[in-house]
C-alpha cells in the first residue's frame, strides 16, 4: 500500500532530510514513525500525501509513485487520505459540523450524501453532541476530534497524524489515542508521528525510528530488539511538544 525505496531527501539551505530511507506499510497497519525533532518525520509524512517529492528514490501510495503521478492524480489520491496536524487547522468561524462538511464540498460530493455522512462521522468520534460548537468552544482534545472527523469523512484508507497528541494534556492524549485505535480496528492504515514514548512503549503497534535523517530501527525486523532508551538520540536542550488543559 505505502513503499519508500532508498529515499533521500536534501534541501537548498537546510541540507540533507532524509538518506537511504526504506520501508512499508501493509494494508489496515497501525504504525508509528518516532524521533528526536529534526529527525525526517515530518518530511516522509508529506511524500506519502505527495506534498513533496524526494532527491533520490521514490515513493508509492496506493500504487501512485512519486516520480511519474501528475497533478490531477495526485489531486485524486488525496481524497482517499486522511490528514491529522498537532495544531487542528479548523475553521474558527464554522461548526464543528460545518468544518467536517466542508472537507466534502470541496471535493463536489452530492448534497443530499453530506448530511448524513457529516451526522456519522460526528458521532464515530463522539461529537454529535457539539456538532453546532465553533471551536472556542471545544476543548483541545475535542478540537483534534473534529479534525480526526473531517479527515476520515471520506472513508480514506489511510490516516496520516503528525503529532496528533503534541497539543493536549495526558487525558485527552489518551483519548485521541483510543480513537486513533479504534479507526484502525476498522480497517484504515494509521501512520502516526510522534515524539511522545510513553505513548510508543504501552503500545505493541509498529515502530519506525528515524535518526538524522535514517532509518535506524524498525519492530518489524526480526531479531533486532527496541532500544531500551527510546530515541537513537535526544539532545540536551530538545524541546517537547507543548500540553494544553483541553480534553
Amino acid at each position: 500500500m505505502i513503499r519508500l525505496h532508498d529515499v533521500s531527501k536534501e534541501y537548498p539551505r537546510s541540507g540533507v532530510a532524509l538518506s537511504g530511507v526504506t520501508f512499508e506499510v501493509r494494508k489496515g497497519e497501525f504504525v508509528f514513525l518516532t524521533g528526536p525533532s529534526g529527525s525526517g518525520k515530518s518530511t516522509i509524512l508529506k511524500f506519502l500525501y505527495m506534498d513533496d517529492k524526494p532527491t533520490t528514490g521514490k515513493v508509492w501510495v496506493n500504487g501512485v509513485g512519486s516520480d511519474t503521478a501528475k497533478g490531477r492524480e495526485i489531486s485524486q489520491l488525496r481524497r482517499r487520505i486522511g490528514i491529522v496536524f498537532q495544531d487542528f487547522r479548523l475553521l474558527e468561524d464554522r461548526t464543528a459540523e460545518a468544518n467536517v462538511r466542508f472537507a466534502l464540498e470541496v471535493t463536489g460530493a452530492p448534497k443530499a450524501s453530506i448530511r448524513s455522512k457529516v451526522s456519522r462521522v460526528l458521532t464515530q468520534v463522539g461529537l454529535s453532541s457539539k456538532a453546532t460548537s465553533y471551536p472556542r468552544e471545544l476543548s483541545g482534545g475535542e478540537q483534534q476530534r473534529v479534525a480526526i472527523a473531517r479527515a476520515l469523512i471520506n472513508d480514506p484508507f489511510v490516516l496520516i497524524a503528525d503529532e496528533p497528541t503534541g497539543n493536549l494534556d495526558e487525558r485527552a492524549t489518551r483519548g485521541v489515542f483510543q480513537l486513533l485505535r479504534d479507526v484502525n480496528a476498522a480497517g484504515t492504515a494509521v501512520v502516526m508521528a510522534t515524539h511522545d514514548l510513553d505513548l510508543v512503549r504501552r503500545s505493541s503497534y509498529r515502530t519506525i525510528e528515524l535518526n538524522h535523517g535514517r532509518l535506524v530501527f524498525d519492530s518489524a525486523e526480526a531479531g533486532r530488539p527496541r532500544p531500551p532508551g527510546g530515541f537513537a538520540e535526544i539532545e540536551e536542550g530538545d524541546e517537547q511538544p507543548p500540553e494544553s488543559a483541553g480534553y
